[in-house]
């Protein structure tokens, strides 16, 4: 079996703030992770892996300090990574990245999975995983909290509103994942990370990959994004202390006062 994970490297969103006046982020000083959804994909194909000795590609797409995130899942457990790297890719928005990517996936050659984080949270789209199945014509399962596969089939455990299916499909097959509540992600010992070091990381361009530089970059991306702005701070709540009947009469009080209650 090959699976191949696409992963992203982002700014730590917990960290990132807007430029009041060009509404763009800042990210100049900000620490860059592993998508934690995407971490999250990876484990997964680390446990099929695991279970039936499949292959694992980890494919991503940014500048050359992105090799860090390929560095990490293989000292994970991944097999190999591949990099695209170009200038041609720059501005593209999440169609030409799907684009980008699939046309990447047909060079890697046979795959029977794809794994793809559900969103980055540096765009919250969740729309390029879809993408890349659309790109590629193959069947596509999305927010997966649970995948196990095999025999040429997976089996997820699929979000929806309200509760959670269970569904099968036939490989090859792109599915993306969500974490549950409690996840935590996991990372490699020392020896692990110095193990891989080891291992093939390929950086190919969008030559290498033989894409059309049309549909690439902000020429190839149909999305225009107007501006960007952080959301008006909150007042500070306030805080109350009393017995139960204080406390009652306290809020009735500032229920009127809004006028919520008379």
């Amino acid at each position: 079996m090959n699976i191949i994970v696409c992963i992203k490297q982002v700014p730590d969103s917990s960290q990132v703030k807007v430029d009041p006046k060009t509404g763009t982020l800042i990210r100049a000083g900000v620490p860059s992770i592993l998508n934690p959804y995407d971490h999250y994909a990876l484990e997964k194909a680390l446990e099929i892996k695991a279970k039936t000795g499949a292959k694992v590609t980890v494919l991503s797409m940014g500048p050359n300090q992105a090799v860090a995130v390929l560095r990490l899942a293989l000292a994970l457990g991944a097999d190999e990574g591949v990099l695209l790297s170009d200038r041609a890719f720059a501005g593209s928005d999440t169609w030409a990245t799907s684009y980008a990517l699939a046309t990447a996936i047909r060079k890697i050659g046979a795959y029977d999975l794809i794994l793809c984080g559900q969103m980055a949270i540096d765009g919250d789209t969740a729309q390029t995983g879809p993408g890349i199945a659309r790109h590629l014509d193959i069947p596509q399962l999305t927010f997966c909290e649970r995948i196990d596969a095999n025999n040429n089939q997976v089996i997820v455990k699929k979000l929806i509103e309200g509760g959670h299916q269970i569904v099968q499909a036939q490989m090859p097959v792109l599915v993306t994942m969500t974490f549950p509540a409690d996840y935590a992600p996991k990372y490699p010992s020392f020896l692990a990370a110095h193990k891989a070091q080891d291992k093939q990381i390929f950086t190919w361009t969008a030559a290498d990959i033989q894409a059309d530089v049309h549909k690439l970059g902000l020429e190839g991306s149909p999305t225009r994004v107007d501006r960007i702005f952080p959301p008006p701070a909150r007042p500070k709540g306030e805080m109350f202390s009393g017995s139960a009947m204080e406390l009652a009469n306290k809020f009735v009080e500032i229920l009127k006062k809004e006028s919520i209650v008379k």
